[in-house]
């Protein structure tokens, strides 16, 4: 059986984990606390497109096209997603970790908020339109892997949560649409993880680990 590094928090590895859940690809779950730094030994960082092909057989065509235009769609968004809305994202996300444990200017979370809003209007205007799904009428990796970053990952300094889609009707209807599809049960295992992190800056602060987590931040910064 095939064994899934993961740590739900990580959305990346939330993708992996609803895909295969949603498809009922069979695996062992295997725990790295990504925070703490801890990293597995597995052989390679596997990705969405390995696994369809991999279970090529038992996946639907619409949740990774064969056909040339349509492949060509994911591909795009697979490929810009990564360096921009998952960045964007990200580093709202460890910005509003950072802060209660070291405060960092205003202006600079302020710049991360207005870089991660044009990418989630580059999202809804380039990307999904006025589709039902980012590929079309179905499904598909491409919504997999966006689905889990902006929907529940950012934390007031307090611990409040803070939704990426909130004014966006058109993103929440989509999001309702993922959820559906993907199940809600389902989707409630895959951010049990994530609902439970309003406590990390204090806990990053108490365990020590808040200087390696420092030591991360600093090479994603620069």
């Amino acid at each position: 059986m095939m064994e899934l590094y993961l740590d739900l928090i990580s959305p990346p590895c939330r993708a992996v984990f609803l895909f295969a859940k949603a498809l009922g690809i069979p695996f062992e779950f295997k725990y790295v606390d990504l925070i703490a730094g801890n990293l597995t030994k597995a052989r390679f960082t596997l990705s969405l497109d390995y696994l369809v092909q991999k279970h090529s057989g038992s996946v639907a065509d619409h949740w990774f096209p064969a056909g040339l235009q349509q492949r060509a769609r994911a591909n795009e968004y697979l490929s810009w997603q990564h360096a921009n809305h998952r960045g964007h994202c990200q580093k709202v996300f460890l910005l509003r970790v950072r802060v209660p444990v070291r405060p960092i200017p205003e202006v600079t979370m302020d710049a991360a908020l207005e870089n991660m809003k044009q990418s989630l209007n580059l999202l809804e205007e380039k990307f999904l339109q006025n589709k039902q799904f980012i590929l079309g009428d179905k499904i598909s990796v491409a919504d997999a892997l966006c689905f889990p970053l902006p929907v529940v990952v950012l934390f007031h300094p307090l611990g409040t949560g803070v939704d990426g889609f909130e004014g966006r009707p058109k993103l929440i209807a989509w999001r309702g649409r993922v959820k559906e599809a993907l199940g809600e049960e389902l989707f409630d295992d895959a951010h049990t993880a994530l609902m439970q992190l309003s406590g990390l800056p204090e806990k990053l602060k108490s365990s020590g680990e808040f200087e390696k987590f420092e030591l991360r931040f600093q090479r994603f910064f620069n």
